[in-house]
C-alpha cells in the first residue's frame, strides 16, 4: 500500500505542469519547501487537484474522512479510531462503488495527487526494505485519489489496485500499487461526465512501468525514531540479495 511519498518540486512547477493555480497564496511558502519523506500516518497536509475545481490546486489531510462527520473537530478522533484499518490513507479501487465512504466520492469527488515519488516495502528473508519509485525524467507523477469535505477541511485518499508485473516484484507481500495516471488521462480523471464504466476503464489502464526508476533506499524510512525527511532518504542504498 502507498503510505509514504515525496514531493520536492516548487508549487510553480506543479501549477505549470497541470495548468492550475494555488487556491491559497499564503500556503505557497509552506508547500515550496521540499518534503523528501511524507509519512501518511501523520496525516499531513498535501496538495491535490479536485474534480469540483479542476483549475485549482488545494490542500487537505492525507486520510479520507466520511462526510457523515459534519464537524472539523471530529477529524482527529476519527483518525485515531481509523488507525486499525489504515487511517483512510489508501482506498482499494475494487471497492470504489461499494464502500460506504468511497461510493459517495467516486462520481463527484475524484482528485489528482501530484508527487515526485513514493515508497513501497519489499520483503526479503522476512525483513522489509524500502523501494523509492519515481519517473526516470524526474517529472511529476499523478496519483489518482478521492476526497471529502468536512466544513472547510478537505481530506483525501490514494487509490490502489492489483500490482503490475514491476510492482509485484517490489511490493511482493501485498501485491498492490497506487494508481498512476498517464499524462493523457489526467484531465479525463477529473471529467465531471464520467460514469462508472468510464472510471473503471481509467483505473484499469496500465501505466508504462518502463518510465519509472526504482531503487532501494535507507531503512531509516521505517524508523519512527529517525527524522527521514532529509535529502539523503532519496539516495540509493544497495542491499545484498535484493535484485528485481
Amino acid at each position: 500500500m502507498c503510505f509514504h511519498t515525496s514531493q520536492i518540486q516548487k508549487v510553480k512547477k506543479i501549477e505549470n505542469h497541470y495548468k492550475v493555480s494555488l487556491v491559497d497564496e499564503k500556503a505557497r511558502e509552506t508547500f515550496d519547501a521540499p518534503r523528501f519523506h511524507i509519512n501518511g500516518f501523520t496525516h499531513p497536509y498535501m496538495l491535490f487537484i479536485p474534480q469540483e475545481e479542476p483549475s485549482k490546486l488545494v490542500y487537505g489531510h492525507w486520510g479520507i474522512v466520511p462526510e457523515s462527520k459534519k464537524n472539523a473537530e471530529d477529524i482527529a478522533p476519527y483518525y485515531k479510531e481509523a488507525m486499525r484499518f489504515g487511517g483512510g490513507l489508501n482506498a482499494q479501487s475494487e471497492k470504489l462503488f461499494d464502500h460506504f465512504i468511497y461510493k459517495n466520492s467516486a462520481l463527484t469527488k475524484r482528485c489528482i495527487i501530484p508527487v515526485t515519488g513514493f515508497f513501497e516495502p519489499h520483503e526479503h528473508k522476512s525483513k522489509k526494505y524500502p523501494f523509492h519509485i519515481k519517473k526516470k525524467d524526474d517529472n511529476l507523477l499523478s496519483l489518482a485519489g478521492l476526497y471529502t469535505q468536512i466544513e472547510d477541511t478537505l481530506t483525501f485518499t490514494i487509490l490502489t489496485k492489483a500490482a503490475s508485473p514491476l510492482f509485484a516484484k517490489i511490493h511482493n507481500k501485498k501485491n498492490r500499487q497506487p494508481i498512476i495516471l498517464k499524462d493523457q488521462d489526467v484531465q479525463s480523471w477529473l471529467n465531471q461526465d464520467l460514469d462508472e464504466s468510464d472510471i473503471k476503464f481509467l483505473i484499469n489502464s496500465n501505466y508504462n512501468d518502463n518510465q519509472l526508476s526504482t531503487f532501494t533506499v535507507s531503512k531509516d524510512l521505517f524508523s519512527p525514531k529517525v527524522d527521514s525527511n532529509i535529502p539523503s532518504i532519496l539516495d540509493k542504498v544497495d542491499y545484498e540479495g535484493i535484485v528485481l
